[in-house]
C-alpha cells in the first residue's frame, strides 16, 4: 500500500478524519484562548461539523475551504499547553500531528504572550518541518503596546510566520497562501533544532538506526528517539497502533530495549 493510502486510512480510521484524493490536511494547534477557533472559523465559515475523537469525549471540529482551486480540509485539535501527552487533549493532538501526517500544521500563538506559547511551537517543529506559526491577536498586542518583529521569528524558527488578527480577518489571506506553499512544497523550510546536552545528543544518534528501521519516512526518526528517551511508553505502544504493519512490535520492543541499558 502506498505511503499516501496508509495516512489516509490511519485519518479515516483512527482520528475520524475522511479526506477527500488531493484534500490538503491542515492541523490547527494551539494554547487555550489564543483565538485558535476564531482562526478556524474564519477560514471554514460554515463548511464545518463536529463530533468526537474516537474512543474520546473531546470535540472533534473540521471544515473545509479552497484556495488557489485547491481544497483543504482543516482540523481543529483540542488546546493544549503542550504535546508531551499528560492529558488526553495532549494525546489527540500528538497523535494526529505525528501519525495523521497532516500536509501542513498551523500553530496559533497569542502575540501578547509569545514565550509561553512558543513552547508549543517548538514542539511541534522537532516533529514535522512543515509548519506556518500564526501569531494572533495582533490587535491586542497593540492595544498593550507590544510590538512582535514577525520577520525576525522567522528567521529565529526558520519556518514562516504569519500575523492575524483573525476576529476582523486581518491576515487571513496572507495565512492561506503560506499554507498553500508549506503543503504544496514550494517553500524552503529549515526549522530550528533544539540542542540539548552531550549525553542526550550522543544517545540519541546511538539510537538512530535502530529508529530508522522501526518508523521509516513516517516519522521524524530524532523526535522519536527523544520520546524513548522520555521513558513514553504510551507513544511506543502508539507506534504499533497507528503506523503500518511494517511496524512490528518486535521492533518496538528491540528499541525499548536499547533505551533501557
Amino acid at each position: 500500500m502506498q505511503t499516501q493510502d496508509v495516512t489516509r486510512r490511519v485519518l479515516r480510521e483512527h482520528f475520524g478524519v475522511g479526506a477527500a484524493p488531493g484534500q490538503y490536511v491542515v492541523a490547527l494547534a494551539g494554547n487555550p484562548n489564543v483565538g485558535k477557533s476564531t482562526v478556524f472559523n474564519a477560514l471554514t465559515g460554515l463548511r464545518q461539523h463536529t463530533g468526537n475523537w474516537p474512543g474520546k469525549t473531546v470535540d472533534n471540529a473540521q471544515g473545509t475551504f479552497t484556495f488557489r482551486d485547491k481544497p483543504f480540509l482543516l482540523v481543529d485539535l483540542p488546546g493544549t499547553y503542550s504535546i508531551l501527552a499528560h492529558t488526553v487533549e495532549e494525546q489527540i493532538a500528538r497523535d494526529f500531528i505525528c501519525f495523521g501526517c497532516p500536509d501542513v500544521t498551523v500553530v496559533v500563538l497569542d502575540a501578547t504572550c509569545l514565550e509561553r506559547n512558543l513552547n508549543l511551537a517548538l514542539q511541534v517543529m522537532e516533529i514535522t518541518p512543515n509548519m506556518v506559526v500564526c501569531v494572533n491577536l495582533m490587535d491586542e498586542a497593540r492595544k498593550k503596546n507590544i510590538t512582535v518583529n514577525t520577520d525576525l521569528l522567522k528567521k529565529e524558527l526558520g519556518v514562516p510566520v504569519v500575523a492575524t488578527t483573525a476576529r476582523n480577518g486581518d491576515g487571513l489571506d496572507e495565512l492561506r497562501e503560506t499554507m498553500y506553499q508549506v503543503a504544496a512544497g514550494t517553500l524552503e523550510l529549515y526549522p530550528r533544532r533544539i540542542t540539548y546536552s552531550e549525553q542526550v545528543e550522543n544517545t540519541v544518534q546511538k539510537l538512530l538506526p535502530a529508529i530508522q528501521r522501526l518508523v521509516g519516512n513516517r516519522l521524524n526518526p530524532r523526535w522519536v528517539a527523544l520520546r524513548l528517551l522520555d521513558g513514553d511508553r504510551a507513544f511506543i505502544e502508539s507506534i504499533g497502533l497507528h503506523l503500518d504493519s511494517q511496524a512490528k512490535p518486535g521492533v518496538v520492543s528491540e528499541a525499548a530495549r536499547e533505551v533501557a541499558i
